[in-house]
């Protein structure tokens, strides 16, 4: 989608989470849509994270790019909207794994991250709890596979 809500969490987690980890990692954000580009995440997102401690204040909204497929060796989704339309941008020699983010980092079997857009601040709050989630999740796993 937009890249303002669930993604700058993820990320912000994730690289919150990265001084812990056994191994080496790159963490970045896009978004679907390009409509939110340039913009910064959602005030809500940003206070739900800075009350844990994290600060998600400086990442920048952008759309999903080919190159990413190339880039990245993994690419997380909050939802299987996200994921349909990931997998569908994908090119042929894409090296980049497509998967939902809380089923891959062992968080819930094929769960989604809630768009929390339309919500109230407990939905910002629960959505940020799922990221770090997901976050100590991702440690386990590249550990685990280092």
């Amino acid at each position: 989608m937009g890249n303002i809500c669930r993604s700058p969490l993820l990320e912000g987690w994730a690289g919150h989470r990265r001084p812990d980890a056994q191994v080496a990692y790159t963490v970045d954000s896009a978004g679907t849509g390009g409509w939110h580009a340039g913009d910064p995440p959602d005030a809500r997102a940003v206070a739900a994270a800075r009350r844990r401690g994290v600060d998600i204040s400086a990442q920048r909204a952008r759309q999903l790019q080919a190159n990413d497929f190339q880039r990245f060796d993994l690419l997380l989704c909050a939802d299987r909207d996200n994921l349909a339309a990931v997998q569908t941008l994908a090119p042929s020699d894409a090296r980049g794994r497509i998967a939902l983010a809380l089923d891959w980092c062992g968080v819930s079997r094929g769960g989604e991250v809630p768009d929390p857009y339309y919500g109230q601040e407990r939905d910002f709050d629960h959505v940020c709890q799922l990221a770090s989630e997901a976050a100590e999740g991702l440690l386990r796993r590249l550990a685990s596979q280092a």
